[in-house]
């Protein structure tokens, strides 16, 4: 995995529930079209309107290949419709990261 599409919601924060459900569907829709789920994230304390959503790709390329599934699927296309018409997601950003060799996914406590 190089790239990561690093997702960023403005949720309504009176629809947390509804943004879960959404969330948990892309669970098995994200990774049947190619994408590696890392996660969802929604707020815990702090700022209550904004929440994460992290997918791997092995390029830009890949992604491009994995948004073309996502359109032709049927659940996918579903998903989006239904955010659309409750309007739970106020904004998305997408930002594209490259890890750093050295820091992913490393225990608490382990040696460098």
């Amino acid at each position: 995995m190089r790239v990561t599409c690093f997702i960023r919601y403005q949720i309504d924060p009176f629809q947390r529930g509804a943004f879960r459900a959404y969330a948990e569907a892309w669970g098995h829709i994200i990774p049947r079209c190619g994408g590696h789920l890392l996660g969802y994230f929604l707020p815990h304390e702090g700022t209550n309107d904004v929440a994460w959503g992290l997918v791997g790709f092995d390029s830009l390329a890949a992604y491009e290949a994995y948004r073309a599934r996502l359109r032709e699927d049927p659940e996918g296309r579903e998903n989006f419709a239904w955010a659309q018409r409750e309007r739970f997601i106020l904004r998305e950003e997408r930002s594209f990261c490259e890890g750093v060799a050295g820091t992913l996914q490393r225990p608490a406590g382990s040696a460098a």
